[in-house]
């Protein structure tokens, strides 16, 4: 078992159930992405470009995508916190998720997984 497989099955529920289910849906939506375990979170790439990741913090899984700056949908779904590039969903149980805001944003975070951070 890979260590970002280890994460998941650790975590203590609501939170396993909901990266599970987020496993399944991202690995069914981007069947070429594979699972890495980067700066100790499970990290989505397809080959060197990353897609998005996943932390369990502070009540809640953080689903982050890295390419968040060239989103145009769900944009009102999105938090980012103190953070420039980086915009993320988050959960608290299982509930929450809307497979169909997911999927739409993993398929914009593919389309523009090669572009470079744009900063100010």
């Amino acid at each position: 078992m890979n260590p970002a497989e280890e994460y998941i099955l650790k975590q203590p529920e609501p939170f396993k159930s909901i990266l599970l289910h987020l496993q399944v849906v991202i690995e069914t939506t981007l069947p070429d992405v594979e699972l890495l375990f980067k700066w100790r979170i499970p990290f989505y790439y397809e080959g060197k470009n990353p897609i998005c990741y996943f932390n369990v913090t502070k009540g809640y899984v953080d689903v982050g995508f890295t390419g968040a700056q060239y989103f145009t949908k769900h944009l009102d779904k999105l938090e980012s916190g103190k953070r420039k590039y980086v915009k993320s969903l988050r959960y608290q149980n299982i509930d929450d998720i809307d497979d169909e805001v997911l999927i739409e944003l993993l398929e914009q975070a593919y389309t523009c997984r090669k572009e470079k951070f744009i900063t100010d």
